[in-house]
């Protein structure tokens, strides 16, 4: 067990850095942050010359692998680091020094259980790519495939196992003594969060998992694509999958020059992203320039599969109403879909909710499509969630950063593309599919010979448990002979539920005549 110790001196050091790059300075200000907080911070920064711009990304590039990826968790929170900030935080990158070969050998090996030599005929020792969890290197099979190999770098467990004991231990104590402001902001559950995202990372066989996932889902979409997996090479350290020859999306002149369409590819990433989001439910969460290429047939395809999101259907139609709510003005139904939700707590009055999406949305309704930014839109709805004591939504962080992200590559493609624009036909036509009187009348039936499947069931148990007079009662399932005590037959409980079984087969017997 890591002593308090331990822990402040982890966070003494990380601290240091954090100020180094004036990256303390916008906590250390905000009237909201409470005084022993500051006072901390003040230690941090004792006999250090700060910079007049903090720089929050090359801060958490220097202190290691962990801080990279908790600052692009953070990247999705503007309410919790501000809006420059988190600006800032997207542009995080994770590139650094390779592992040396021979660890990266070993890594293969004992993954695969097997000699380098026995699975690849080539196997380049220079990565093509070194990021803070795991390292991409390009080999041949024995069948002659050309594959991308990604190894988990060693010992990056072990330090991300001890970087979070510590986010938990200080978000824990900030959470009990940094008022009600840090209990809004939910600091343990942004890291458990984080935990979670970070685990599903550092398990290559499940992020081999959820890009065959995607590849499947995409068939509907066939402009993107999602490479191969080679399941015979891939294991919880290493995962290899088919190598793709293209170009990076942020390699405008290149792309031109090679006779792709940049509006076109743009369209793409829309379409491809809407119906991940909107549709499936399943995303690619890492949408950025680097993990996008152009191929030469002018199809869009994807890789590092590592940050995945998902939503429910539940969540996917408050989504699609409020997006759709705040592009067609109705702010009234925006509101009370987040009063449904939860998402503000139910002592705010709804009216003032409904003037505060007002003057979000009302500002930029005016402008022509083209000018409308999705991320312009989130930043305003972000800025209220402080005055209607709105909790974080966990299940949407990623998709609000996603969406933010996948918008400013679109743009750098297409200036003249619109999320806004691409979105309202595909919304408005999803909307109408899940909430229209079709969708209702599917959704009853469904429900309807479900319970209908449930009555031969309900009449085993009622024979069960209240036999006929003079008959000998069955004997119970085993399981429940010790736990069950009878209660007092009330024939009321038994007339409503074979009144309401009867209901439910009438209902579909009437719909489907």
């Amino acid at each position: 067990m890591t002593t308090a110790a331990t822990h402040l001196w982890r966070l003494l050091k990380w601290g240091r850095t954090l100020a180094k790059h004036g990256a303390l300075q916008g906590i250390e200000r905000d009237p909201l942050t409470p005084p022993n907080v500051r006072r901390l911070f003040r230690v941090a920064r004792f006999g250090l010359r700060q910079p007049t711009e903090p720089d929050y990304a090359t801060a958490l590039q220097a202190i290691g692998p962990a801080a990279i990826k908790l600052g692009q968790a953070l990247a999705t929170r503007p309410d919790l680091v501000g809006e420059a900030a988190a600006h800032n935080l997207l542009a995080l990158q994770d590139s650094l020094p390779p592992a040396p070969f021979p660890q990266v050998r070993k890594a293969v090996e004992q993954a695969l259980e097997a000699p380098l030599e026995r699975l690849f005929i080539e196997f380049d020792e220079v990565p093509v790519g070194a990021a803070s969890i795991a390292q991409v290197h390009r080999a041949v099979t024995t069948e002659g495939r050309q594959v991308a190999v990604k190894v988990l770098r060693p010992g990056i467990e072990e330090e991300f196992a001890r970087a979070l004991e510590t986010y938990e231990w200080a978000a824990a104590h900030l959470e009990i003594h940094g008022g009600d402001e840090a209990v809004r902001l939910r600091p343990q559950q942004v890291i458990a969060h984080f935990k979670q995202w970070t685990r599903r990372e550092l398990d290559l066989q499940r992020e081999a998992a959820s890009a065959s996932e995607l590849k499947q889902n995409m068939v509907a979409e066939p402009g993107f694509y999602i490479p191969e997996i080679d399941w015979r090479r891939t294991a919880r350290r290493v995962m290899t999958l088919e190598w793709l020859e293209g170009i990076k999306l942020n390699k405008r002149d290149d792309l031109l020059a090679a006779g792709h369409d940049p509006s076109e590819l743009a369209a793409i990433l829309v379409r491809a992203f809407l119906r991940q989001a909107v549709i499936d439910g399943f995303f690619h969460a890492d949408l950025h320039q680097g993990n996008l290429f152009a191929l030469a047939d002018g199809r869009l395809a994807a890789v590092d599969f590592g940050i995945m999101g998902r939503i429910d259907r539940r969540a996917r139609l408050w989504l699609a109403e409020i997006l759709y709510g705040l592009i067609t003005g109705n702010y009234s139904r925006v509101a009370e879909i987040h009063f449904e939700a939860q998402y503000v707590p139910s002592h705010h009055n709804i009216d003032e909710f409904t003037t505060a999406l007002r003057a979000v949305g009302e500002p930029i309704r005016g402008l022509p499509d083209k000018e409308i930014s999705v991320g312009r839109m989130l930043e305003g709805l972000f800025s209220i969630t402080r005055d209607f004591d709105m909790p974080t939504q966990p299940h949407l962080l990623l998709l609000q950063k996603t969406m933010v992200m996948e918008e400013g590559v679109a743009t750098s493609l297409d200036p003249d593309i619109n999320m806004w624009e691409t979105a309202e036909p595909f919304l408005k036509e999803w909307i109408r599919g899940e909430l229209g009187p079709e969708a209702y009348a599917a959704d009853r039936i469904i429900h309807w010979v479900r319970s209908f499947k449930k009555l031969p069931d309900l009449i085993d148990r009622i024979d069960t448990y209240y036999p006929a007079p003079g008959a000998a009662p069955p004997a119970p399932p085993v399981a429940e002979v010790s736990i069950i005590e009878r209660p007092r037959f009330r024939w009321s409980y038994a007339l409503t539920a074979l009144v309401a079984a009867a209901a439910a087969g009438a209902g579909v017997v009437a719909l489907l005549t």
